[in-house]
């Protein structure tokens, strides 16, 4: 069995399915109108603040569901937290698509880093003033 680094440094299922997650969520956007002015139908620029923001605001509808644990309104068979963290990976998908990121990788590379990571250590969490969350 490989170690979680080489794991995280090699997989190709992680890679394609940050390919297949920016195809598919910007590719709905961009399908539902969100990318192209209402009244023109020509394309356009969203703000990268709004569009973290909306982001943002998704796990704050989680963090509320979870708070009262309520079941989600639209998928009511569904936690609303299980909802929302969805609703934010297809809103970050949706940004990352739109810039050409590849957030498959990045999330292979910061994975294998962060399992190197000293401060991220137990005896590093234990230590005064180390992480605790």
């Amino acid at each position: 069995m490989s170690s979680p680094i080489q794991f995280a440094l090699n997989s190709p299922a992680l890679l394609t399915a940050g390919q297949i997650l920016n195809q598919q969520c910007h590719g709905a956007a961009v399908y539902s109108g969100w990318w192209n002015d209402p009244a023109t139908g020509m394309r356009i620029e969203r703000n990268t603040g709004e569009m973290l923001m909306l982001i943002v605001s998704e796990v704050a509808e989680g963090m509320e569901g979870d708070r009262k644990s309520l079941m989600d309104d639209k998928l009511p068979h569904r936690e609303m937290l299980e909802v929302e963290l969805a609703d934010a990976v297809i809103r970050i998908f949706d940004l990352a698509g739109s810039r050409g990121y590849d957030l498959g990788a990045a999330i292979s590379e910061k994975l294998a880093f962060n399992l190197q990571r000293p401060d991220h250590k137990p005896e590093a969490r234990l230590a005064v003033g180390g992480k605790k969350y």
